[in-house]
């Protein structure tokens, strides 16, 4: 059996800490996992910002209610679903994705949770696992299951590399440098017909 291994942020929804970055006006929180690889000090780095400027997870949340997905990806994911099983491997967390996975149509989601504080602020987070995208596809291959994943920034590099075939879509040109071995696609009829090759062999 074969299941595609999609990201979330990037490739299907904005970015949403950028959204975010913009209706606040606090360009710091700009920085992405594109930006910066080490995915706790980003975090830690958010969380801080967050508390010193006052902004609680409903702010966060706010925004994720108002985003819309990218356009054209509740078409892609629609025609990707009549051929493939799915699922969106994302770093993201379930407090801020629900309101974009009902615009996706509820596609199945692993993604992570946050903690927050008795007033309303968040405190931390908690990851499903280590390695969050790594480990959901390589327990997949433990049961049998071959992925096929695609991800544009540092924190997709793991799954890619331990699919049986990935794809970088609309990455960054730093990212495209540093793995040619791997496609990098930028529109979603390239991904589909991509990922429908790669179901063949």
């Amino acid at each position: 059996m074969n299941l595609v291994c999609l990201d979330m942020e990037g490739v299907l929804t904005p970015e949403i800490w950028i959204e975010f970055a913009k209706e606040t006006g606090i360009k710091e929180l700009e920085r992405t996992t594109r930006d910066e690889p080490d995915y706790d000090k980003l975090m830690k780095f958010r969380i801080d910002l967050l508390r010193e400027r006052g902004l609680k997870l409903k702010d966060v949340v706010a925004v994720c209610n108002r985003v819309d997905v990218l356009p054209g990806a509740r078409q892609f994911l629609d025609e990707l679903r009549t051929f493939a099983q799915v699922i969106i491997v994302s770093d993201t967390y379930i407090e801020f994705a629900m309101p974009l996975m009902e615009k996706l149509g509820y596609p199945t989601l692993f993604c992570n949770e946050l903690e927050v504080d008795d007033e309303g602020y968040i405190c931390d987070y908690k990851q499903r696992c280590e390695h969050n995208k790594y480990d959901t596809v390589r327990g997949l291959q433990g049961i049998g299951i071959q992925t096929i994943a695609a991800g544009d920034s540092h924190n997709d590099v793991g799954m890619i590399q331990a699919s049986k075939a990935g794809f970088f879509f609309r990455t960054t040109d730093a990212i495209k440098q540093e793995y040619p071995q791997y496609p990098a696609l930028d529109t979603y009829e390239e991904l589909l017909e991509a990922i429908k090759g790669a179901l063949t062999k």
